[in-house]
C-alpha cells in the first residue's frame, strides 16, 4: 500500500470486527493521533510565537487589572450544547 487512498480503501473493505480492532489499535499505530501527545508536542515547541505571546500578555494584564471580568470555569460548563 503506497497511498492514503489505497489504505482507506483497504480499511473500508475490512469486516466490522477487524475495523473495530483497528480503531482500538490506531493510537498505538499512529501515536500522533493521541491528543495528549499532540498537546505535549505543542507545549514543548520552543519556536517563538510573538503574536500568541502578545495575546497572552494582554490577557494577563486584563486579569491583573480586574480579575472579576473572568468567571471561573466549571466542569459543567463543558456539558452545555449551543
Amino acid at each position: 500500500m503506497s497511498t492514503a487512498a489505497e489504505i482507506e480503501a483497504a480499511i473500508k473493505a475490512l469486516p466490522p470486527a477487524e475495523r473495530e480492532r483497528l480503531d482500538e489499535d490506531l493510537p498505538s499505530i499512529l501515536p500522533e493521533l493521541h491528543g495528549d501527545l499532540v498537546w505535549r508536542r505543542i507545549i514543548d515547541d520552543a519556536r517563538p510565537r510573538p503574536a500568541l505571546s502578545a495575546l497572552g500578555d494582554e490577557i494577563v494584564a486584563q486579569f491583573r487589572a480586574d480579575s472579576n471580568r473572568f468567571r471561573e470555569i466549571k466542569d459543567s460548563d463543558f456539558n452545555q450544547r449551543p
